[in-house]
């Protein structure tokens, strides 16, 4: 059977009371030094009995565990309170910040709502004057910023004009170059065209189309295009002149 929970209670009998004592000291010793050893750790003990008997044990010394102990406690003791002063003075300023913070948006809103024209109630006639004041120097300087954002982009506009101009200037350049390379060249009518156009004149049957776009082939292209008259228009009239031509040397040659 196992053992029987014990009761932790003071033990009224003086013998059992001095047994139980000695053993127990024994094995709080003996696992305080187990401790110390399995751990590497710095482990003191100190016992009084009820008769006033002292029993330690120190794996590092007791004088130097004691030593240390004590700068421990100093050393822990100071910062809390450093700490908590700290902490305190800490904390008023940021109140204090707080509340500054609130006064100074509180005026900035009442600022705004007067150069709105609002709430002027309280305004005397020389606040509502430096109020004017600042409304004038504020509209000239918008003025300005809005002067001067519409001379940048007139001068942008000129540059682009500028650009615009040279690269049109270097296009007319370049197409004149090519006139010079590329010269127009009188291209005459192939052979089956004069062969044709010599047997229809012998029938009397002109062809009026294929002249007429030899002849703007061969630089009538540019009167055309002067006298901006589409080639049909052109062809006609010339058929006309040709007629006109044709009767005139008929007449003559009659009257001869």
């Amino acid at each position: 059977m196992g053992r029987g929970k014990i009761e932790i209670k003071r033990i009224e009998n003086a013998n059992s009371r001095q047994v139980t004592f000695s053993k127990r000291r024994a094995g709080l010793l003996k696992k305080a030094q187990e401790l110390a050893i399995l751990c590497d750790a710095e482990v003191a003990v100190i016992i009084f009995s009820n008769t006033g008997k002292l029993f330690e044990f120190s794996s590092s010394g007791m004088k130097h565990t004691l030593s240390r102990y004590n700068r421990c406690i100093e050393s822990s003791e100071t910062p809390i309170d450093g700490h908590k002063a700290e902490y305190l003075h800490l904390q008023k300023q940021e109140h204090e910040e707080v509340d500054n913070l609130r006064d100074e948006i509180t005026t900035l809103q009442m600022k705004q709502l007067q150069l709105l024209g609002k709430d002027l109630t309280g305004l005397g006639f020389k606040e509502l004057q430096n109020l004017e004041q600042q409304l004038n120097e504020g509209l000239l300087l918008v003025k300005e910023k809005k002067e001067q954002l519409l001379m940048e982009q007139l001068e942008q506009s000129r540059v682009q004009e500028q650009r615009a101009m040279l690269e049109n200037e270097t296009l007319r350049r370049q197409v004149s170059e090519l006139r010079c390379l590329f010269p127009p060249v009188d291209c005459p009518l192939p052979a089956y065209l004069e062969y044709c156009s010599l047997e229809k004149k012998k029938v009397g049957i002109r062809i009026p189309d294929v002249a007429c776009n030899s002849e703007i082939e061969r630089g009538d292209s540019d009167t055309t295009l002067h006298l901006g008259l589409p080639s049909h228009v052109y062809c006609k009239r010339k058929e006309a002149e040709r007629d006109t031509h044709s009767n005139d040397s008929g007449s003559q040659m009659g009257l001869l």
